[in-house]
């Protein structure tokens, strides 16, 4: 029988401000064990999902979606190896933004302000996605799906409906990523944005004063902060970046491998 896990273990292999996800997640996998009954997690991003794996190994299965192929944000479903799943286990609810399109629009970051400050938890929700003809969805807890329809009622200065639609009906998106490589002395945010997206370390600290830079999705305030694997940096008109993969060159310093989505100029 799988032994319960002691999330103390797995410290030394994670940053101390990740302590609470590691504890999190060791108390999923313990749960398991227990009940032997799947356990369904919120929208967790890449380096949560990746924290998770690390502890679940090899001792049980991990299923996820986010509702549509290369979502960044996904649910994850923790089984045994033989337990049976499909697509409705994953409780991801698609929503369609109606609105004026001919007299108004829309941005990413209006609809991320307007979901994060609904009184839901970050995790609550999934992606945003939108196409060139400017339709825009975003993927939900299904058992909150009436929560966002009753409240959000306007983006920015737009009247809004958020109308529920099927799988079938979901954008299809491109991953537009490109791979980068770059050579880094440091693994500090302000170094490794410095190498990915071309900019000087003062450039990136005059990013972070001005609030610009998000890592995994909150907002940053020092450029001393530790990127690791799976990270997700966003930097303010220049796009987002994922940290794949580190390794060391021959003189000690750091190769990172990045994908790097830069924003659309329109």
């Amino acid at each position: 029988m799988t032994q319960k896990r002691q999330a103390s273990s797995f410290y030394q292999h994670f940053d101390y401000e990740e302590r609470p996800e590691v504890d999190y997640y060791t108390g999923l996998f313990n749960r398991l064990i227990y009940q032997q009954e799947p356990i369904l997690t919120d929208f967790i991003n890449p380096r949560q999902m990746y924290i998770f794996k690390e502890i679940v190994g090899n001792e049980a299965q991990i299923y996820h979606d986010g509702g549509y192929k290369n979502a960044e944000k996904q649910r994850a479903l923790l089984c045994d190896w033989n337990a049976p799943y499909n697509l409705e286990h994953f409780e991801v609810q698609p929503l369609q933004i109606e609105y004026n399109k001919k007299w108004d629009k829309l941005t990413h970051s209006q609809i991320l302000g307007v979901l994060a400050n609904s009184g839901v938890e970050i995790s609550s929700f999934g992606d945003i996605i939108n196409d060139e003809e400017d339709n825009w969805q975003i993927f939900v807890k299904k058992d909150l799906t009436d929560f966002f329809i009753r409240n959000i009622t306007r983006i920015g200065r737009s009247k809004v409906k958020l109308k529920p639609i099927s799988r079938n009906e979901v954008l299809n998106v491109a991953d537009d990523a490109t791979s980068k490589s770059a050579v880094s002395i440091s693994l500090r945010l302000d170094a490794v944005i410095a190498s990915a997206a071309n900019m000087s370390r003062s450039q990136v600290k005059e990013s972070i004063n001005n609030g610009n830079i998000k890592l995994n999705w909150h907002v940053v305030q020092e450029s001393n902060i530790i990127v690791n694997v799976y990270d997700i940096l966003s930097i303010r008109h220049f796009g987002r970046i994922q940290l794949e993969k580190i390794s060391h060159t021959s003189k000690g310093k750091y190769r990172l491998e990045f994908k790097v989505w830069q924003t659309k100029k329109r």
